[in-house]
């Protein structure tokens, strides 16, 4: 996303991460990767579970994470061990969603330049 600022800032665009992380997980992030937008905190993914995102991860899954020493009840801040979809929105500033992509695959991700092109298609639209 970084690499396309520039060009979601030319169309009035405001980015917003939001992860259920605790500040200070979220703060490193940004700092580390030199983020150019901020990650909000969704505490107890609330955000996240009304967009139905939310998933409970199961006992094998958490031992693995586990075993990579992720301790998701101390990063997250609660002890639900639920994880969100990652999803890409175009919200209007009607508030009205414009487009949206979510896939369970966390590796599988909406390239930039698609969010890019739901924006401008939105933009001609107003």
């Amino acid at each position: 996303m970084n690499n396309i600022m520039p060009q979601f800032k030319s169309q009035s665009a405001t980015i917003l991460a939001i992860s259920p992380q605790r500040r200070p997980f979220n703060r490193q992030i940004v700092r580390d990767a030199k983020l150019g937008f901020e990650i909000l905190t969704d505490a107890g993914n609330k955000a996240a579970e009304a967009f139905g995102l939310v998933f409970p991860l199961p006992e094998d899954l958490k031992e693995i994470y586990r075993s990579f020493n992720v301790d998701l009840e101390r990063i997250n801040g609660d002890a639900s061990w639920t994880l969100a979809m990652p999803a890409r929105y175009v919200i209007g500033q009607d508030g009205v969603i414009h487009s949206a992509d979510v896939n369970p695959d966390y590796v599988i991700r909406t390239e930039p330049e698609e969010t890019l092109a739901a924006l401008k298609k939105l933009k001609e639209k107003n």
